[in-house]
Formats: C-alpha cells, sequence, structure tokens
C-alpha cells in the first residue's frame, strides 16, 4: 500500500502529479479534515516558508519525515522532531544561484531605479511634460558590499559581485577564512563599513532581529539592505521607520517578518522593491527542489539512507 502523507504546500504540477502516483496526498487546502486522516499520516512535505505547525505536528502519532521544499528549517520545531524521532529534510545547494541571482536583481533595481523607470514607460510620461523624469540613479560597481551569512548563498552573492568590482566584507557566525573576503566580526561595524548589506542568514530564534535599528542606523541614508534570507532576521518596524525618516537609503525585500503580511510603509515607499518570497521561483530551480523533496521521501520509504538529511 502507498504511504499517506501531508503536502502543505504546494509544488510544481509535475512535482505532485508524481507524489500522487507514488502516495497517498492528503491536502488540507482541499479541505479534508485533519483529524480524520491523522492517525495514517507518515510524511509531510512542505515549504521552508510555511513548515509544520506545531499544532499539526502533534496531531500526527504516525509522523515519521518532514521534507522541506527549501532550505529554511526555522518553520519546524526541529528539537520536538529529533525528540520524537522525525526524520526532516531540506533542499540545499539546487537554490542557491536563483537566490543569489535576485539577490544581485534588487540591488540592480534599486540602486537604478528600475521599477519607476518602467512605470514611467509604461504611463506614457516619456517625452511628455509633466511629469519630470524618475531621478537619477546610483552605481552599482565599485560600492562595498556587506554580507551577514557567508553559507552558500553569501558565498554566491559574493562570487557575483566580484563581476561588478565590489570590494566584498561578511560577518559570520563562523571565523571562517575565504580568500578575497575581508571578515568582520562585529554586524554594527560591517554595516558601518558597507554601502550595501546583503542579509544571507538561516532564520530562527538565534538570528532573529540580527538587523536592528542600531544597525540600519549604522549603514546610514546612502546605504541600502537586501534581504533574501528570512525576513525575522530583520526588524521590521524599525526598517519601516528608518525608511520614512530617510535615515536608510533603501531596501530591497524578498523576505517579510509576518508573509504574507507586509507592512504599508513597505508597500508604499519609494525607497522599496519588493518581492513575494520567490526568489528560488524558477522552473528549473523547483523542479530540482522537488524532484530532491521526492528523493528523500522515497529513500525513507524504502529504508535507504537520507539524501539531505539536516534532523
Amino acid at each position: 500500500m502507498k504511504p499517506d502523507i501531508l503536502l502543505l504546500e504546494p509544488m510544481m504540477p509535475e512535482i505532485e502529479k508524481q507524489l500522487d502516483a507514488a502516495y497517498n496526498v492528503h491536502r488540507p487546502t482541499a479541505g479534508e479534515p485533519l483529524d480524520k486522516i491523522a492517525g495514517s499520516i507518515r510524511g509531510i512535505a512542505t515549504g521552508g516558508g510555511t513548515g509544520v505547525p506545531r499544532a499539526i505536528m502533534d496531531s500526527l502519532p504516525h509522523l515519521e519525515i518532514i521534507a522541506i521544499n527549501g532550505i529554511g528549517t526555522d518553520a519546524v520545531d526541529l528539537n520536538e522532531a529529533r525528540r520524537r524521532g522525525i526524520h526532516v529534510t531540506t533542499t540545499p545547494g539546487v537554490l542557491t544561484d536563483d537566490v543569489a541571482d535576485m539577490a544581485m536583481g534588487l540591488l540592480l533595481a534599486l540602486l537604478r531605479g528600475l521599477p519607476a523607470a518602467d512605470r514611467y514607460v509604461r504611463d506614457g510620461a516619456w517625452g511628455n511634460t509633466p511629469p519630470p523624469p524618475p531621478p537619477l540613479g546610483h552605481r552599482v560597481s565599485g560600492r562595498r558590499l556587506g554580507i551577514l551569512g557567508m553559507g552558500h548563498v553569501g558565498q554566491a552573492v559574493a562570487t557575483r559581485a566580484r563581476a561588478f568590482a565590489m570590494p566584498v566584507s561578511y560577518t559570520d557566525r563562523r571565523d571562517k577564512a575565504l580568500p578575497g573576503y575581508t571578515f568582520v566580526p562585529e554586524l554594527l561595524a560591517l554595516a558601518r563599513d558597507s554601502d550595501v548589506l546583503v542579509v544571507a542568514a538561516s532564520g530562527g530564534a538565534g538570528s532573529r532581529h540580527l538587523v536592528n535599528r542600531q544597525v540600519l542606523d549604522a549603514l546610514g541614508p546612502d546605504g541600502v539592505l537586501i534581504n533574501v534570507a528570512r525576513g525575522s532576521v530583520v526588524d521590521e518596524a524599525a526598517l519601516v521607520t528608518a525608511l520614512a525618516q530617510g535615515t536608510l537609503g533603501g531596501a530591497g525585500l524578498d523576505v517579510f517578518e509576518h508573509e504574507p503580511d507586509v507592512p504599508a510603509g513597505l508597500r508604499t515607499s519609494p525607497r522599496t522593491v519588493l518581492q513575494p518570497h520567490r526568489a528560488s521561483a524558477t522552473v528549473e530551480t523547483r523542479l530540482a527542489m522537488g524532484k530532491l523533496v521526492m528523493g528523500n521521501l522515497a529513500a525513507h520509504f524504502a529504508g535507504r539512507p537520507l539524501l539531505t538529511p539536516v534532523a
């Protein structure tokens, strides 16, 4: 008999088709009462943002594996998973390039004012007065780049930044020596010496609000923040205030503290470029992520070693 699994976050249609072929897939979004099937669920496929709410985990007595379609684990209680012997897997590596590309895309869009210029052309304003043309943008090449979190994504961002002749400094919870880049032990010092701060750190309680008002003030009125990690790493209320008061130059954000709720102060600010948490949203990467989810589930239920375990 096919194992019963719970699909908490939609995946690519091709991947869902494969899941349906291999498992009895239950979708809460389809209105199926969870209490009717809880006793049969052995696995969960979910996304990094959705994770597994603790109430759902507690309601599944025979849960064996949580396969996350992403790299974030902050929305899963890993300690409880370990206590119960529930395996947890992620999809590392396959989304690194796309997330780094998004960081650079947000930076280019923000500093060069691409969204405003796009609207100016689309609205038929070009060549007509009024309105005035969009203000001049700012050069990207040569700006000092600071990176918070020098894991796979942080290093991929640094590689791309070198093509823009950007000197790269970084801070990380591990003092790792990386040739060609400057390690800065303190985040405040990194922000103070950077024109751009890219957040690429993992989420979770240990990194919550690392980027606070003091860090934003250190970046200053000409500095910009790019976040492609987790919204929780940034004190969003402090960010809204800094943008409104002009003490921060701008922010390019793919993630938010209380997704999908985005504060009006970010949505209406002329100093922001925003995306709906889609750094890995390419056909190629989402298919690769889905295949890795499938591979981990298949390995577990066949009694083989997991491909990419975290717990």
